[in-house]
């Protein structure tokens, strides 16, 4: 009998130890690691930031690879719980420069730099946004059999991720009209994906931030994360005009706040990001550059937009594309750099608040909140 009360109770005791140990080796499987990469401008950085606080509330580990002096290093670190892992990268340049002969060596050492951080971290998945600091990270993905997604935000592909798609397991597109230029195999159209907490925006906090009252309407002017030079300065050269119509909150780029401009109703920062969503929630038009990640975050917001694309001079004019359809699509009016002016600034700013109506109708249709579940969803369909 007391051999029987003994045997009783070791197996009881190894049935709970074997309890535990299934419970750890679950909590060990399901425990997942998500890898980002992208930068060189802040529109590589944006969904990515969409993107990490999701992966963190559902348990995921989130590491990231970037440029060691780019923004995005910047904007990550502010991320909580993030491990950053700078690496070697070339510029890509398309033009002649003796910096070309260097960047393909600098794209070798940043595929080996990325090689040993993903055999080190061990993700499940990685998500790349693009940036020429994005190639050498999908490149060593494939050659670790880790799977990849690549996000393209722009109408046609950009150079990063032309180079970047052979090797990637997933391409996804912002634009419809982008699945055309794509693998059909592995390519799908998503939408943009916003961020959440740009609709979360309070109008009081807004107006206090930037020491405004309601009586005006508010123009928002970004010229991009560098800023742009030729729009700071016509748009200050038409203050005069500019503060009868509206208040303005000008957000110059680093290093380009003027502050000889001080102007009651005129409001410059070098870059905003936490306060962003409350500018946005005070913004009634804005003048921007047509990035893609940009412009789609107008439409969510529904702002009447004026957009200056960079030139075919300053870019591979992918801006120029981005901003043609979303005129077609009545969300936007252009104004091309080069034929920047007061007068034509004048002119079409007059016309933009004419259009707004016509243009908030028309945004209305469009929704954004499914673009990022299935990214999401996708991601997670892939992960190894």
């Amino acid at each position: 009998m007391l051999n029987i009360i003994i045997n009783k109770s070791h197996k009881g005791n190894y049935t709970r130890f074997e309890g535990i140990m299934e419970e750890r080796k679950s909590f060990i499987v399901s425990k997942k690691r998500i890898l980002f990469t992208g930068g060189g401008t802040a529109g590589h950085v944006i969904v990515n930031l969409a993107l990490i606080p999701v992966f963190q509330k559902e348990g995921w580990e989130v590491d990231y690879i970037g440029s060691k002096d780019g923004i995005e290093r910047r904007l990550i670190e502010q991320v909580p719980n993030v491990d950053y892992y700078p690496v070697s990268t070339g510029k890509l340049r398309r033009y002649m420069s003796m910096e070309n002969f260097k960047d393909p060596f600098k794209v070798m050492k940043g595929t080996m730099q990325a090689w040993k951080i993903i055999g080190k971290r061990k993700p499940n998945v990685i998500f790349s946004k693009g940036g020429f600091v994005s190639v050498p990270v999908v490149l060593a993905s494939k050659l670790r059999r880790i799977p990849s997604v690549i996000h393209e935000s722009d109408y046609t592909p950009g150079l990063a991720n032309k180079l970047s798609i052979p090797f990637t397991n997933k391409v996804l597109a912002t634009f419809s009209e982008t699945m055309q230029y794509l693998p059909e195999n592995k390519a799908e159209y998503v939408g943009a994906v916003i961020r959440d907490e740009l609709f979360q925006g309070d109008k009081a906090r807004g107006l206090t931030l930037c020491g405004f009252t309601k009586e005006k309407p508010v123009l928002l002017i970004m010229g991009g994360s560098a800023g742009a030079e030729k729009i700071n300065n016509v748009v200050r050269e038409s203050l005069d005009f500019l503060l009868t119509e509206f208040k303005i909150v000008h957000i110059c780029g680093q290093g380009k706040v003027d502050s000889t401009f001080d102007r009651k109703g005129y409001i410059q920062f070098e870059y905003v990001n936490e306060e962003l969503k409350d500018i946005f929630a005070i913004t009634n038009f804005v003048i921007s550059r047509a990035g893609a990640n940009a412009i789609f975050e107008f439409l969510a917001l529904h702002i009447p937009m004026l957009l200056i694309p960079l030139s075919r001079a300053a870019s591979r004019g992918d801006q120029i594309v981005n901003a043609e359809s979303f005129q077609e699509k009545r969300y936007a009016r252009i104004l091309e750099e080069e034929n920047l002016t007061q007068e034509t600034l004048k002119q079409e700013l007059i016309q933009l608040k004419e259009y707004a109506p016509l243009m908030k109708e028309q945004m209305s249709e469009y929704k954004s909140e499914k673009s990022r579940d299935r990214v999401i969803e996708i991601i997670k369909s892939i992960a190894k």
